[in-house]
């Protein structure tokens, strides 16, 4: 066989065979590296100096070399030359160990340098229990079996395995252990499958982890991948309406990139696939930032960075609360609100791709998972009404010192995460050119957008209307009905004309459709592209939004009072059985919160209305009046428990209580 010179020496296709001893891959010694490893610092600075006292024998000088002689160096017993068997002698005396120790020493140095020198005992792993493998590998079964079950004890556990290695194998085959190390035995393979030590939910997530590598995916950019979750808080907020305490849920969407928050929302209860689509449509257009809120909690309005050399407040205003955001790829669990065609239809209408997550694995949206950990601990732990995460942390009396209502735990909500969470550096955020660099979320940002590029996002003032759900009526001559309310305005088509599009209803229109205030529904002209606004016939007697929840209970209890119930009469007894105090039912509460919340789900514009007409600076270039300032308006004075003075002076037409008692 003819072979080069460098496969002969380097392939596998050929073996040399040396014939002298040296270092070779297959050695059953340990390589220096991790020898020298497995020391504590004690031992190694042993070692070293034992190495000296070796090299001093060899060459005269405690660093092998008479380049770096220290002073006194070569010593009279060790000059270089001399017999090594009185140098053997004197380093034994001096050391007071034998000659035999210092030339085994000798030889281990020049057989393995300083490694050789590390005592000989081996360094073993933990001590296995003495115990046949078929008994381990059956207890390890057994244990895997009950990863979906109720938390066992090791004595059940070990019972078990005992009775199927019998079974099995047959008995006294198999070797059975003691109860002390079938103890052991257990603990050593908690190690591998945890059982008794962890909750029975962490175990199980544990169990379910990938076997393969982990893999994530890893974003580029800012609004490449949308993170969108909801959770229950764990705190109380306040019911206005019965004045008892009541569940939240809060729902985000976090910007994986820069992990910032682009939208919140809280709901009391339950969240609906609105109120997901709501908070979607914040990061396409931000709530503005509070009046009180620090500097650096203030996003600018989009187009505008915050480096701009001019001042950002006076040409923009007071700012926004989140970056605005246009998310390329939503990724979300399997909640009914996140799979409902609402949501879906609505992504399919931006742009938007959805990357669902696997099916009980929060480790898909870990960001967003610890943002809600990192909420709890610095923020709503703090608060009043906190009941913990669990039953076994909650106080004694949490519900009671609740006092914080479901707009007010937004507003402080928002106001932490834009001045807290976005401007501390977070340790996942790390630039791969500088990886000693924490940054912010804020920062990330402005270094995403270096980075990619300005944010196109859509400028149409009507983009409200697009997250909104979609039902398909048609017209008749007194208006269009949905879900048996009557609406009619103008632009309104006429009965007769025929629809343009081709809907799941012949000859039907599409509606958009608020479920938290169906007094309104809106219709885009497909001429003219234009966007009106189609009144409920009963909304003239409120004066506030219904939702479409608080308009079928109102029915339900009309229809069980009244013979012939209709949607005014309805209405009118649900608003006084409110008033009254009288809902007191779960339901009753989720909905009087909804209707009493002062922010809306979306900022929708009124149709017809100019966009941006309140803007001084836009009025004076259109050349209209200006509008006087909020702020020129006499304050209002907070009331307070020491404000009885002022009863006293009141005159008998502006008493309050003077026709309290009388008959309505």
């Amino acid at each position: 066989m003819r072979l080069t010179l460098k496969e002969l020496l380097f392939s596998d296709r050929a073996q040399v065979m040396p014939d002298q001893a040296g270092p070779a891959a297959d050695d059953v010694e340990d390589i220096a590296s991790v020898v020298l490893g497995q020391l504590r610092q004690d031992e190694r600075e042993r070692v070293l100096e034992r190495a000296e006292h070796i090299r001093e024998v060899l060459t005269g000088y405690r660093a092998g070399s008479a380049e770096l002689a220290r002073e006194g160096e070569p010593r009279p017993q060790y000059e270089p030359g001399g017999s090594a068997v009185g140098k053997y002698a004197a380093k034994a005396e001096e050391l007071g160990v034998s000659i035999r120790t210092v030339k085994q020493w000798i030889a281990d140095f020049r057989r393995h340098g300083e490694a050789g020198l590390a005592s000989k005992r081996k360094v073993q792993g933990r001590s296995q229990p003495a115990a046949d493998e078929r008994w381990v590998e059956t207890a390890l079964e057994v244990m895997v079996e009950h990863t979906g079950q109720s938390r066992p004890t090791r004595t059940l556990v070990i019972e078990r395995t005992r009775a199927r290695v019998i079974a099995r194998f047959g008995p006294k085959v198999v070797p059975q252990p003691s109860r002390a190390t079938a103890f052991r035995i257990l603990a050593e393979l908690e190690r591998r499958h945890p059982l008794f030590r962890l909750s029975t939910k962490r175990n199980r997530d544990i169990a379910e982890r990938p076997q393969g590598p982990y893999g994530k995916l890893r974003p580029t950019r800012p609004g490449e991948y949308l993170l969108m979750d909801t959770t229950r808080l764990d705190v109380f907020a306040f019911d206005p309406l019965t004045l008892k305490w009541v569940q939240v849920e809060l729902t985000v969407a976090m910007d994986w990139y820069t992990r910032c928050i682009c939208g919140i929302r809280l709901t009391p209860a339950s969240t609906k696939a609105m109120d997901v689509s709501a908070v979607l449509f914040e990061c396409f257009r931000p709530r503005p930032a509070g009046r009180d809120w620090p500097q650096q909690a203030v996003w600018p309005e989009h187009g505008i960075p915050r480096t701009v050399m001019v001042d950002v407040g006076a040409a923009t205003g007071p700012g926004l609360a989140s970056p605005p955001l246009v998310p390329e790829t939503l990724v979300v669990d399997h909640g009914k609100v996140y799979v409902s065609e609402h949501l879906t239809s609505a992504c399919q209408r931006m742009g938007i791709s959805i990357q669902p997550a696997r099916l009980r694995t929060g480790r898909d949206k870990g960001p967003v998972e610890r943002f809600f950990r990192t909420l709890r601990e610095g923020l709503l732990e703090a608060l009043p009404g906190y009941k913990g995460p669990d039953i076994h942390s909650r106080g004694e009396n949490a519900e009671g010192e609740a006092f914080f209502f479901l707009d007010e735990l937004e507003a402080m909500i928002r106001e932490w995460t834009a001045a807290v969470y976005h401007c501390r550096p977070h340790s996942g955020l790390v630039d791969p050119g500088l990886p000693g660099l924490r940054m912010s979320p804020a920062q990330m940002f402005e270094h995403g957008i270096a980075r990619a590029g300005y944010i196109e996002v859509p400028r149409d003032p009507d983009l409200a209307f697009e997250f909104l759900p979609t039902k398909w009526r048609t017209v008749q001559h007194y208006g269009v009905e949905i879900d048996r309310r009557r609406h009619r305005g103008a632009g309104l088509p006429a009965p007769g004309i025929r629809s343009p599009y081709a809907g799941p209803a012949k000859n039907g229109w599409p509606f958009q459709i608020d479920p938290d205030d169906v007094t309104r529904i809106y219709l885009r002209n497909p001429d003219t592209r234009v966007w009106h606004s189609l009144t409920w016939e009963h909304a003239p007697s409120l004066q506030m939004p219904l939702s479409e929840d608080a308009l079928a209970f109102a029915r339900k209890l009309a229809a069980a009072k009244y013979r012939y119930p209709d949607d005014r009469l309805a209405v009118a007894d649900l608003l006084e059985r409110w008033n009254l105090g009288l809902g007191t039912t779960l339901a009753e509460r989720r909905m009087a919160l909804r209707i009493s919340r002062e922010q809306v789900g979306l900022d929708l514009p009124q149709p017809g209305a100019t966009v941006g007409c309140s803007l001084p600076s836009v009025r004076r270039a259109l050349g209209q009046a200006e509008v006087p300032a909020e702020a020129d308006a006499d304050p209002v004075p907070e009331a307070g428990d020491d404000d009885d003075a002022d009863l006293d002076d009141l005159t008998p037409e502006e008493d309050f209580y003077a026709d309290a008692l009388e008959d309505v």
